[in-house]
């Protein structure tokens, strides 16, 4: 091979590396921790028309530990364990701290966790995992964790 195809081939394949780099590298972003922040504040404030805005058709939702402890396929049925959350605190708001927002994201989507220590009849400590593609709510870890500690 001659210097100056040596040289072409390199610089085709520095194009081509250049060009998957730029389409498979993304980092969480505002609107990722906006929305996390909107639906995370949604359940503080018991409202299940802004809790459910987010969510894809075929939402997942693993809800572990308590008693709506179970996993919840699609809209229909996280509307209902939202429903029954809201409904044992008599429909009011419960007071929220949060911790520090972890967000991480690549070109499939972005994952965002949150640490929440949650008032109300029954206070609880829960942490959060949601993940978003394609700007749309498709799961969500709702761990209760009763000896978790917020992390600021």
């Amino acid at each position: 091979m001659t210097i100056l195809k040596f040289k072409q081939s390199c610089a085709s394949l520095a194009l081509v590396a250049a060009a998957c780099l730029s389409t498979t590298t993304a980092i969480a972003g505002p609107l990722d921790e906006a929305k996390a922040r909107a639906h995370l504040d949604a359940v503080a404030a018991g409202d299940l028309d802004a809790l459910m805005k987010d969510y894809a058709d075929d939402a997942y939702m693993e809800w572990v530990g308590g008693p709506l402890d179970g996993r919840y396929r699609g809209k229909e049925a996280i509307r209902a364990v939202w429903q029954k959350f809201i409904a044992a605190n008599d429909g009011k708001p419960r007071p929220v701290q949060f911790g520090k927002l972890g967000a991480f994201a690549n070109a499939k989507g972005a994952s965002v966790q949150q640490r929440a220590d949650y008032g109300g009849k029954l206070p609880l400590k829960v942490l959060h995992v949601l993940t978003y593609r394609e700007g749309d709510l498709t799961t969500e870890l709702w761990q209760i964790a009763p000896a978790m500690q917020l992390d600021q």
